[in-house]
């Protein structure tokens, strides 16, 4: 199969082959034809499968071939983070270069009275976080009327961000006639039940395996002390001359502590989160991309907003306290078929985050110790016991199941 099977504009076809695109993945391959036909559809796929073009190709042909002369808003595409936000927008940019699709973007942290300026001047497609949509609306600087194609992406982040609330608010104010189309990394309970409001007689697709990672990432978990972790960090990244890594932590602190840490010892950092303005986001993923800094430490706000092509490392510094955020994360790697090594540390304290991820994987992942760091085994016998609070938090990462005893497998 081409993507002249699909029967796309001729200025569609040539972005493609300027993309140098040369088969639909198996998501496009799945959603183009059911979102040209006008269904509402409800698909899963990893980061990294083509799932932006999936969308975002369908809607650009539907707009061309009924573009008027006067822009009106008759897309939208909604998305949790502004790092995401800033991807889909330049990936409809790329798709549609040679239409005159009128396409604008709209997040947060930026000059509301810019963005507003070029909505004024008239746009086909809107990408926006829900915050910053609602400030505009708010306004009276755009009208969702004639809105005909609402476009949900990483709707299982967007809940799990808490923006629940915002979603029925700008429900309210969009047709009830229209075409939706609502993507998502995984399908959790939350998902389905906003699903049942959102979608009318919905396709459903799913892509791969519930939950699971690409399969061309090589997992690896380091077991370390957690006051070692930056140490071992380190020496990752200089001994073996990775040029390129990104590094999750859970919090803020931690990430901005160790981007000074590491660049100390000699490993050029920067921070990203969300306290970071977004010109300071954008001026470290810049650097990032252009290899001024070997390794960007980030939080999970950037889980699902970076897309560098070629990323070959990740790591996670911290587990995630949400399994379905190591999925997240490590698919910031092996894009678009490409090969990737996600590396965990994993401290004795962590041990409940592993069982959580890999219960969810329904797999088991091999725990190594690297020669010079393995852990202090004293420190393994004396690892906090559960406090009652604790393990309510524990219980719900492992989304209610039980805790199964896992023979813990260690190769020096």
């Amino acid at each position: 199969m081409t993507f002249n099977t699909f029967t796309l504009d001729a200025a569609l076809l040539k972005a493609i082959a300027d993309a140098e695109y040369n088969q639909p993945t198996e998501i496009q391959r799945q959603a183009i034809p059911l979102i040209l036909a006008k269904h509402d559809v409800m698909a899963r796929a990893q980061t990294g499968t083509g799932k932006t073009a999936a969308f975002a190709l369908p809607i650009l042909q539907q707009i061309v071939i009924n573009k008027s002369s006067v822009p009106k808003l008759r897309a939208l595409v909604l998305t949790p983070t502004r790092e995401l936000a800033q991807q889909v927008y330049k990936s409809f940019v790329r798709y549609g270069q040679h239409t005159n699709a009128q396409i604008a973007l709209a997040y947060g942290g930026v000059s509301v009275k810019t963005q507003a300026e070029v909505i004024k001047a008239g746009v086909d497609i809107l990408i926006a976080t829900p915050g910053r949509l609602l400030d505009h609306l708010h306004t009276g600087v755009l009208s969702l009327n004639d809105l005909q194609i609402l476009v949900f992406d990483e709707a299982d982040r967007m809940l799990d961000m808490g923006f629940k609330d915002e979603i029925n608010r700008i429900l309210l104010q969009v047709p009830i006639e229209r075409q939706t189309l609502l993507f998502s990394a995984t399908f959790d309970e939350a998902v389905y039940n906003i699903s049942k409001s959102l979608l009318s007689n919905a396709k459903q697709i799913e892509i791969e395996n519930k939950n699971s990672v690409v399969n061309t990432v090589e997992q690896v978990v380091y077991t370390v002390d957690s006051d070692r972790k930056r140490e071992l960090t380190s020496f990752l990244i200089g001994s073996r001359n990775w040029k390129q890594v990104l590094v999750f932590t859970r919090t803020k602190k931690t990430a901005d502590l160790l981007a000074k840490e590491m660049t100390k010892d000699g490993i050029k950092s920067l921070s990203i989160h969300g306290d970071k303005s977004q010109g300071a986001r954008d001026k470290a993923l810049i650097a990032f991309k252009e290899g001024k800094i070997r390794a960007l430490i980030a939080t999970d706000v950037a889980a699902r907003g970076i897309d560098i092509s070629d990323l070959y490392y990740v790591i996670n510094y911290e587990l995630p306290y949400q399994a379905e955020d190591y999925v997240h994360r490590i698919g910031r790697t092996a894009r678009a078929g490409k090969s990737g090594l996600a590396v965990s540390l994993l401290s004795p304290d962590e041990e409940w985050l592993l069982k959580a991820i890999e219960k969810l994987l329904a797999t088991s992942l091999l725990q190594e110790w690297l020669p010079g760091y393995e852990p202090d085994l004293t420190k393994l016998s004396k690892a906090p016991k559960r406090t009652q609070s604790k393990k309510s938090a524990r219980q719900k990462a492992l989304s209610g199941g039980s805790e199964q005893k896992r023979n813990k497998r260690y190769r020096k």
